[in-house]
């Protein structure tokens, strides 16, 4: 059987004439005692990867020990997730925070797609001068430009890919190749035993109203850190107002509409403090609706009437979206139409709280959009973290969220058909993940970080709702 040459490059396209070097061996294969340190790297590697973790914690160190293993600079683990088209960066060392979760390509599509695609390891010397290359702003992989990518094999398909990547010139050699395919073996098992998306791939339904089965949805991290709470959806208060008018109603409309000056001279300090405030342009709108004199006059005046304080101020959002489509076709005025239905909605909690609206205390909420409504009012129930559905496209939302500062993240497929309201949900904005009912395993891997002090990314800003949610119970 003819041999491969010593410092063959392997590419999984037969088209491609394999690079050969004249590179000298690695220095393991010269000295026994960094030969055995190496088998000692990946013994303790297979041995960790069998015990049962959390998958944070499977994605966090998993390719530091790989990194260790192979000399690499960067190590990147990514998932197979949607319809199996997909393929995300949810583990890594070596790229910035940001890159978990954001970086996403098809299967195909460069030199990791490639590999997963043709289930072939994909090896290169000058990754960015390659056709196949697939840039990604922000991470600078120019830098490290020797590439192996090696597909995650599961059962007839592939499950992701491991990724490892160096400065310098001097190739992936064939050894470093064999052993990486045979380490993704125990890697494969692992997400098996995650169980990362199974139940959305074998689309069974589950019953609204709870469960006891663990499901991982993921997502896009918006804002990092982790959490625990139980699910809550948000909600709005109710268009028909139950509550009769009242002699108390002219002083409850005005507390709300001091109240909810103060929240948004608040959230304007905040944008401004996080740098955020030409993002933030729009909370100029509702201030200038919360300082407009006419309008809260107009308020005030249907209050005097006789009308409630919820009925009044509905009436003044359908004056405003009454106005605005009297104008045909003018954008601004529509979007500042929903502006003011949500300062009006807002207003009506502050002022006479809507049993049916309210939510549950250190809850991980749940819904299709984030508004200022929920920064001003939602936010008072101290929530530990966000999860927004694929419908969540509005430009301001990252902004919302920021500035809420509590873990986040959004684009989760599914996740009224996953999560119900009462369900016990682990947050994992660090990776993009959201976890109904996580193992015990799980839960106190939440708890000794806050034991132990671990901050979040961003300590400075983290309200004191992230800061208490590993004490759930």
């Amino acid at each position: 059987m003819p041999s491969h040459p010593p410092d063959e490059v392997f590419e999984s396209d037969p088209a491609v004439t394999p690079v050969v070097s004249t590179l000298p061996p690695p220095p393991e294969s010269l000295n026994p005692a960094r030969r055995e340190a190496r088998l000692d790297r990946v013994l303790d590697f297979v041995s960790f990867v069998a015990k049962p973790m959390p998958l944070s914690v499977f994605l966090d160190e998993a390719p530091k020990r790989i990194a260790a293993i192979v000399q690499a600079e960067i190590v990147s683990l990514y998932l197979l997730e949607g319809d199996g088209d997909a393929l995300v960066l949810r583990g890594n060392v070596g790229f910035p925070v940001g890159a978990r979760g954001t970086v996403r390509m098809s299967v195909g599509e460069g030199l990791t797609g490639t590999a997963v695609a043709t289930m072939r390891p994909v090896a290169v010397v000058k990754a960015p001068g390659d056709q196949r290359w697939r840039a990604f702003p922000g991470i600078d992989e120019d830098h490290y430009p020797v590439f192996l990518a090696v597909p995650i094999l599961g059962f007839g398909r592939a499950l992701g890919a491991i990724v490892v990547q160096r400065s310098g010139d001097k190739a992936y050699r064939p050894s470093d190749v064999r052993l990486l395919v045979a380490l993704t073996a125990p890697i494969a098992s692992a997400i098996r035993h995650a169980e990362v998306l199974r139940e959305l791939r074998d689309k069974k339904l589950r019953r609204t109203g709870g469960g006891t089965r663990k499901v991982t949805l993921p997502g896009v991290p918006s804002v990092p850190g982790r959490s625990l709470g139980a699910v809550a959806a948000l909600r709005r208060p109710a268009t028909s107002p139950q509550r009769k008018a009242t002699a108390e109603d002219a002083k409850l409309l005005r507390g709300a509409w001091s109240a909810a000056e103060k929240a948004l001279s608040s959230l304007v300090a905040r944008a401004q403090k996080l740098g955020l405030s030409r993002e933030s342009a729009f909370l100029s709108t509702y201030e200038l609706m919360i300082g407009d004199l006419r309008l809260r006059q107009r308020a005030f005046e249907l209050v005097a009437e006789g009308h409630g304080v919820a009925q009044a101020l509905g009436l003044v959002a359908r004056e405003g979206v009454r106005a605005a489509n009297g104008i045909v076709g003018d954008p601004f005025l529509q979007e500042r139409a929903r502006d003011m239905e949500d300062l009006c909605d807002a207003l009506v909690m502050l002022a006479t709280p809507d049993a049916r609206a309210e939510l549950p205390t250190k809850a991980v909420l749940i819904g299709d959009r984030l508004t200022v409504f929920d920064l001003v009012v939602s936010a008072r129930t101290r929530p530990v973290g966000v999860v927004l559905s694929e419908r969540a496209s509005d430009p301001r939302t990252p902004v919302l969220l920021r500035l809420l500062g509590v873990p986040s993240i959004t684009q989760v497929e599914g996740l009224f058909q996953w999560a119900s309201p009462g369900d016990v949900a682990l947050l994992d904005a660090d990776h993009g993940f959201l976890v109904i009912n996580p193992s015990r395993a799980e839960m106190a891997s939440i708890r000794a970080e806050r034991k132990k002090g671990k901050a979040p990314s961003d300590a400075s800003e983290t309200t004191e709702a992230e800061a208490d949610s590993g004490e759930m119970e």
